[in-house]
């Protein structure tokens, strides 16, 4: 009989700060595709493969670590949820909130946020604050909230978050037997790189690895704070959800880097958007934009000639692409061809 999945944390249950006990808040998170990319590994001389987390329930990655943030809320009594977000946090709050019947506030940074994600909050029923700033000053004060009124902070810098976005990392080992030589990923706040490095370490001290990847993370070269080596104070970027100057996770992300002997780099916009098109085209994988600035890292890399040949190389594709349908559009000619109800006229237009 095949196996039901039941979300990440009773599929990980044994590794997760919870027990049979805990009122467990759940869409069905996790349990996504690997997928493998033929014409990116030929290209780049490795095998490369595509952990797709656009598949989750709100369509990206963030579903892991608030399904662990919002049963804890649940666990402690709180009845109100917050968090700064660029999008893709909001939605998976408000769709979380909503399935605990908790009150969702939301802060965004105005004008900064993609419309398909504006819209995951507003009909999740989340309120909406809308500050004059960026994605860091919005985060600065959540943290104030928290910290002064009965308000609970579901931003990656609640642990909970971390330990539920752990669970990708269990998963690629699960699917492909053994940790990867190299695992790449946009950062951003920098909460996914921390949970994935976490993860591989503990699959390792459960015997489920017999190795530990190097982890390489990518910024947008308009918000790359990493490169920098500082904050970046008006990060800009296409790729929205990485826009952002001052991560909340520094110390763990330099952690992963420097302990994986991995590296933090930057992509340009034009190569972000170039691999969106090619993912898009090539694999049959939709990603926002931010989701393909790994696979322009390691095509750049590639490039450069420091893809290790023959090489097991997996990389978190974060959002679904139907998140900000604008970008991926912009600048395409979409007029559709119209002919008659005619086979003839179809078979022409197609040069049958």
């Amino acid at each position: 009989m095949a196996h039901v999945w039941n979300g990440i944390i009773r599929e990980y249950l044994d590794r997760m700060p919870f027990d049979e006990s805990d009122t467990i808040v759940t869409l069905g998170e996790g349990g996504t595709p690997l997928v493998p990319a033929p014409s990116i590994s030929k290209e780049v001389g490795a095998s490369v493969f595509v952990k797709v987390e656009g598949m989750n329930p709100t369509g990206s990655f963030k579903d892991r670590g608030m399904t662990s943030a919002i049963t804890q809320v649940v666990k402690d009594g709180d009845h109100t949820v917050v968090c700064a977000s660029t999008g893709n946090t909001s939605a998976s709050a408000a769709a979380y909130a909503a399935h605990a019947g908790l009150r969702c506030v939301v802060m965004i940074p105005q004008g900064k946020i993609a419309a398909g994600k504006m819209a995951q909050a507003i009909v999740h029923g989340a309120e909406l604050v809308q500050v004059d700033g960026n994605f860091d000053e919005c985060l600065d004060i959540v943290r104030e909230l928290s910290q002064n009124y009965p308000i609970a902070l579901v931003n990656s810098v609640n642990p909970y978050r971390l330990q539920g976005q752990k669970t990708a990392a269990f998963e690629i080992v699960d699917q492909l037997g053994d940790a990867p030589d190299i695992h790449m990923l946009p950062v951003g706040n920098a909460g996914n790189i921390s949970a994935y490095w976490m993860g591989f370490k503990e699959a390792l001290q459960h015997g489920d690895s017999t190795r530990l990847p190097k982890i390489w993370g990518v910024q947008a070269a308009g918000a790359a704070p990493f490169v920098a080596g500082h904050p970046i104070k008006d990060p800009e970027t296409v790729a929205t959800a990485i826009r952002i100057g001052k991560p909340a996770s520094w110390d763990l992300a330099i952690a992963a880097r420097d302990e994986s002997g991995g590296w933090i780099r930057a992509v340009s916009d034009s190569q972000i958007l170039n691999a969106q098109a090619r993912l898009a085209a090539d694999v049959g994988v939709f990603v926002e934009p931010a989701s393909a600035a790994p696979i322009a890292g390691l095509l750049a890399a590639a490039a450069l000639g420091e893809v290790p040949a023959g090489a097991t190389i997996t990389c978190t594709v974060t959002g679904n692409g139907l998140k900000d349908t604008a970008t991926a559009l912009a600048g395409r000619e979409i007029e559709p061809t119209v002919i008659p109800v005619d086979t003839e006229a179809a078979a022409k237009v197609l040069g049958l």
